[in-house]
């Protein structure tokens, strides 16, 4: 093998370097084999991360029996519940470039051989994701698995039914009593938020373009499988090391529409698109908005989970996890199994033998829910470059809809109208200067979506922002309008009282403005002051691109 890390321990020259090996510890035994990058996202801010210290010794364990020296470097996280609803969103899907950058830094410093990625939630999963595949060096990724769901009102639920009793208690449909009841049982536990939101879609996303192993997606935190699972991918690197398996290898054109083959039929985040544009971004394969509806009008969705249905993580592990899906999705010829994986074997290798266990959690691919997909992109007058939502979490009766505009310049501002009544069946809130430039930072906006749901709104009321909606959001939540306000786009041009018309099967949006209109409003056009002036966002601001890029800096 030819080691990256000879340059920090090999020969005369390195001396220096390897005494300060020396002085943490290490023998000379641990240098002379293969150094592996453990970036671990363990804090005690994130449940999702909270745990992540014993996974990361787990994946040690298996770098240490497959013969390799593991090397534990830390990452930040942002957790973005806690985030949500203030300035702190503001630096979730930010903190995804920082992420990147630094463990690219930490990884080119130290001259790693290979890397075991150890996130679990939003914007790390991604991040660790870019800066491996920007390096193309060997790479594992094993995060810390779902959380359990919890319990309330006799149903199992998620953080999402919390976010929506916060608007039933607004609209007095539930008192005090049942919103704490909520709030003490809706999440049980350590792991990623227990429904389809961005970080568990981005784990099955992980495992769908083969870069972390089966299981990745659905084994929960609290299993054992998901220890073994941590000291097998520890193992795993150790191959890819050996056999120079390098993350482009994996993750290229093919696995990536193996990856949008899933998140289809899985019913994945629409942060997804953001996510999945970035990683080919920095895999240099070419990704546009276009493809996601390509395979949305052939892949069908097979799942309904948490917001979009009654199911949790816990019911997809249970009913085969991500293998059962991709076994039903090369039924109908929807995968190229014929592409390796961080197992060293192709996917078809590993889903041998992967069936459906339960049909009330995974459809058969002869019945599914819909025979589109989980994504679609709109387009129009209001988003000439593009839009997302998350279809297979719309009502039926919301994938048409025509009604008022209802303008605000902020989520604060749009919240606020929501929680004092003001937003009436038919309207469309429209909120805007949310976006990467504009927010700047892309805010997360659960709390607008899930109000209009606890208060019983989300079938006849719909979102439209530059910015972006929870993979916790249901209902007509449409997000990532391209170009943003900040950037010019026409969503700034809307008009309190304008209809929007929105039409998803036909992939359309538009505001009932005649062109000559909008061009008026855009010559009188006056462009606010930017939100943030000062600290790395104002820096963020200026280099960020388009949603329809995946807001990555430029």
């Amino acid at each position: 093998m030819n080691l990256r890390s000879a340059n920090v321990t090999q020969g005369v020259e390195r001396a220096p370097n390897r005494s300060l090996f020396y002085a943490m510890g290490y023998t000379k035994e641990e240098l002379d084999r293969p150094l592996i990058g453990v970036v671990s996202a363990h804090s005690e801010i994130v449940p999702g991360h909270f745990h992540l210290d014993k996974i990361t010794e787990a994946v040690k364990a298996g770098v240490r029996m497959a013969g390799g020296t593991p090397i534990m470097v830390p990452s930040i996280g942002v957790c973005d519940g806690i985030a949500m609803g203030h300035i702190g969103m503001k630096y979730s899907l930010a903190s995804r470039e920082l992420i990147a950058d630094s463990v690219e830094t930490m990884a080119m410093a130290h001259q790693f051989d290979g890397l075991v990625l150890v996130p679990n939630c939003d914007k790390i999963v991604p991040g660790m994701v870019m800066a491996a595949v920007r390096m193309n060096i060997p790479a594992v990724v094993c995060s810390g698995g779902p959380m359990m769901a919890g319990l309330y009102d006799g149903e199992e639920v998620s953080l999402s039914k919390l976010f929506e009793a916060v608007g039933a208690r607004k609209a007095n449909l539930i008192d005090d009593a049942k919103l704490h009841e909520c709030e003490t049982g809706a999440c049980p536990g350590c792991g990623s938020c227990a429904g389809m939101y961005t970080a568990n879609s981005m784990n099955c996303l992980c495992e769908s373009m083969g870069i972390a192993l089966p299981g990745n997606g659905s084994v929960p935190a609290v299993h054992s499988g998901r220890m073994q699972l941590a000291k097998h991918a520890g193992m795993a690197i150790m191959e890819l090391v050996k056999r120079d398996i390098k993350a482009r290898d994996i993750i290229n054109e093919k696995s990536i529409r193996n990856a949008l083959a899933c998140d289809m039929a899985l019913g994945c985040s629409s942060n997804s698109v953001l996510h999945l544009l970035a990683i080919a971004n920095e895999a240099g394969v070419e990704l546009n908005l276009e493809l996601f509806n390509e395979m949305s009008e052939k892949v069908p969705n097979l799942c309904h989970l948490a917001p979009a249905g009654p199911t949790h993580m816990q019911d997809l592990f249970l009913a085969g996890g991500v293998a059962a899906v991709q076994s039903e999705l090369v039924k109908g010829g929807h995968l190229d199994t014929s592409v390796i994986t961080a197992t060293g074997k192709t996917l078809a290798e590993n889903i041998e033998g992967a069936y459906v266990k339960n049909y009330n959690a995974i459809r058969p691919i002869d019945n599914p829910y819909s025979a589109t997909g989980g994504i679609q992109i709109l387009w129009g007058n209001i988003a000439p470059d593009g839009c997302v939502v998350k279809r297979s979490a719309v009502a039926p009766e919301m994938l048409k809809h025509s009604g008022p505009a209802r303008v605000f310049n902020s989520e604060d501002e749009a919240i606020q109208a929501i929680y004092n009544g003001k937003i009436v069946d038919g309207d469309v809130v429209v909120i805007r200067y949310e976006g990467p430039k504009g927010g700047p930072g892309m805010r997360e906006m659960l709390n607008p979506t899930s109000a209009l749901a606890g208060m019983k709104l989300d079938k006849t009321v719909a979102l439209i922002t530059d910015g972006r909606f929870s993979g916790a959001s249901r209902g007509a939540s449409i997000g990532h309008v391209a170009p943003e306000a900040a950037s010019g786009g026409p969503i700034g041009l809307i008009e309190e009282g304008d209809i929007i018309t929105i039409n998803i099967p036909d992939a359309q949006i538009n505001v009932e403005v005649s062109d000559e209109v909008l061009a008026a409003r855009k010559a009188a056009y006056v462009q606010p002051e930017p939100n943030i002036k000062t600290g790395w966002l104002a820096r963020y601001a200026r280099l960020v691109s388009g949603a329809n890029k995946g807001a990555v800096m430029e």
